[in-house]
């Protein structure tokens, strides 16, 4: 019997939600399938010297079987990923998963797979994003001016930046860490489970819970190698996928207060945008809106109104 070598992959320790994640997926077609599948993991593609953003080409080309990215660094290659990087376009953690979950997320996976090697299984919530810094605190739009903020490769979110008159820097995560470190970037926007994981919070003393973007990391697969498997095992990673983005979603709402936690153990202060603050920053950025309907159309638009 022909055994199937499936290799998960991500670009994190292994004690976070998106490692655990794949170890469920991992476990559930090794329990089913002993003799068909050879699973093993690679939890920190980083530890092994590669960029996060190489997990895009590793998986395409094959040398990852299963692995996750934030959907923002795929909108060079599929544009159409851009509309869900659109600042305060989701209200809470529900509308968000329900957007995703739906036809919105459908239609965005039919647009990754037109253009990439990938079977997308679901998404993982890397959530809402809160800028943080190591110069002061932020409250209005006018505090970002001049910042030289690391920023994920998304035009829209380099916009946004620049609309608030900071510095917005494409820069992926393994050289964002160091500049951090070193005092060569002013500030970094991250869900707070990230700021921690990555021990910014060490560095960065002022954080705003803004909320300004939210980010899901889509489960991929090497397509070539997913219809290669028989029909049982192609369900199993499917509902594996299910079950591992139901358990994430839940458990990252806990890693979040332990991660504001240890931004306030490490001396670092939270300031939460007041609904007029926040307004003040919609109003600074009101241009991306107008630009992203003659750039999506629409289709994406409606289909979030239907959430």
């Amino acid at each position: 019997m022909q055994r199937f070598q499936i290799i998960f992959a991500g670009y994190g320790p292994e004690n976070t939600s998106f490692s655990k994640s794949l170890k469920i997926m991992g476990d559930k077609i090794s329990t089913l399938f002993p003799d068909l599948v050879d699973v093993q993991y690679v939890y920190n593609v980083m530890d092994l010297g590669y960029k996060s953003e190489d997990i895009l080409w590793m998986t395409d080309q094959g040398v990852l079987t299963v692995t996750y990215q934030s959907t923002s660094y795929l909108t060079d290659d599929v544009p159409e990923l851009g509309f869900v990087d659109l600042p305060f376009l989701f209200r809470d953690n529900a509308h968000a998963r329900g957007a995703m979950d739906g036809a919105l997320g459908q239609y965005l996976t039919n647009r990754i797979e037109d253009r990439k090697n990938y079977k997308i299984l679901g998404y993982l919530e890397n959530g809402f994003r809160q800028i943080s810094n190591s110069i002061r605190a932020i409250s209005q739009p006018d505090d970002m001016k001049d910042l030289k903020i690391r920023v994920l490769p998304s035009d829209i979110h380099s916009r946004f930046f620049e609309l608030l008159g900071a510095n917005p820097i494409r820069m992926d995560l393994t050289q964002a860490i160091t500049d951090i470190q070193t005092g060569a970037l002013d500030a970094q926007e991250n869900p707070y489970t990230n700021t921690t994981t990555y021990g910014v919070h060490n560095y960065h003393k002022h954080h705003t819970l803004s909320n300004h973007f939210y980010i899901s990391r889509a489960i991929m697969c090497n397509r070539s190698q997913f219809y290669l498997w028989p029909e049982p095992l192609k369900q199993a990673i499917i509902e594996a996928a299910g079950d591992a983005m139901q358990w994430q979603r839940t458990q990252i709402e806990t890693d979040v207060r332990i991660a504001e936690k240890l931004i306030i153990e490490a001396g670092g202060q939270i300031h939460s945008l007041t609904e007029a603050q926040t307004a003040l920053f919609q109003e600074k950025i009101a241009p991306l809106y107008k630009d992203a309907r003659e750039q999506f159309g629409n289709t994406p638009f409606d289909l979030l109104s239907n959430t």
